[in-house]
């Protein structure tokens, strides 16, 4: 029994579009912009960013912060080591060239008080949050303006 399929142009076209984009993101085309992988964290006082950056010096890496938007960027260079004039390529799969990531915190953070640390190839930032961004803990008071001494909330 044949099964009928509605034909639809749209889905079509979207897969046209990701052949279209696995052609242009080919590792082997090294003028491309990359972006990182990042694993950010939350904690009440700060967010942490880590992120791998492999073979990359600290002096070629662009740590920026403006408007809560934290952007990281730099540039992998190609090896040019050969074992003579007879050496080719079999494979070449890392990518080189300029990378660059930017990503906005949902709260401020205090531009002063923020540390960067590559160790092993990878980078790791610690962002403290302003402290008007941070939680705090509200009493709660009785009706006659004296404060409950069980009745606390925090507020995060």
């Amino acid at each position: 029994m044949a099964t009928l399929v509605r034909w639809n142009p749209v889905r079509e076209m979207a897969a046209f579009d990701l052949a279209f984009e696995q052609i242009w993101n080919n590792p082997r085309n090294q003028s491309t912009t990359r972006a990182l992988a990042l694993n950010v964290h939350e904690t009440d006082n700060g967010y942490t960013v880590v992120t791998a950056l492999p073979g990359v010096n600290a002096g070629d890496i662009i740590i920026q912060m403006h408007d809560n938007v934290l952007t990281i960027s730099g540039e992998t260079k190609s090896e040019t080591k050969t074992e003579g004039e007879t050496a080719r390529a079999l494979m070449i799969e890392r990518s080189v060239g300029k990378f660059s990531r930017s990503i906005r915190l949902p709260m401020p953070v205090q531009n002063d008080g923020i540390d960067a640390t590559l160790e092993n190839g990878v980078l790791t930032l610690t962002l403290p949050k302003h402290e008007a961004a941070q939680p705090r803990q509200i009493q709660v008071k009785i009706g006659n303006g004296q404060p409950e001494t069980t009745g606390e909330v925090t507020n995060a």
